[in-house]
């Protein structure tokens, strides 16, 4: 896809590590506010709005045109969260996801690890991958795209 008129909004799901690595990828370079991160201990759910840059959209060598949308990521089956090197008081700061991996433990548990630009980290202790994300705007033009280290 290189135009924003063939764009179709995402509806992902993922159940395992593979499945993650897909919507991992779809949110590489996602950018959100801490504000927009919550832990529902009482619902098990970890839920997250960022707005997804759409490199589906940004043409064959990524030359544009460059555009985002906001979207809705969620896990189920969360037994805790766990912020580091974040700071969980400045709820206005931005932070950029690189991306989300799946270390496994017993029987289908394990952690879900978010990485960001500059070190933080957010981890989901889980009983099993239980993941969704939803594109849920309209995208917009924006002229910067991310830049990657080589």
């Amino acid at each position: 896809m290189t135009s924003l008129r063939d764009y179709k909004p995402l509806r992902l799901m993922a159940g395992d590590a593979e499945d993650l690595g897909v919507i991992s990828a779809c949110l590489q370079d996602a950018v959100a506010k801490l504000g927009d991160f919550a832990f529902i201990p009482e619902e098990r759910r970890f839920a997250i709005v960022a707005n997804r840059f759409l490199w589906e959209c940004a043409g064959e060598r990524h030359a544009g045109p460059f555009a985002r949308v906001r979207a809705g990521l969620h896990f189920d089956d969360v037994k805790s969260a766990r912020f580091q090197h974040l700071r969980t008081d400045a709820k206005d700061a931005v932070v950029e996801l690189l991306a989300l991996r799946f270390e496994p433990g017993d029987d289908g548990a394990g952690e879900i690890i978010f990485d960001f630009a500059g070190g933080g980290v957010i981890r989901l202790e889980v009983e099993s991958v239980n993941a969704y994300m939803s594109d849920i705007s309209e995208p917009w033009r924006t002229r910067a795209k991310p830049k990657h280290e080589k």
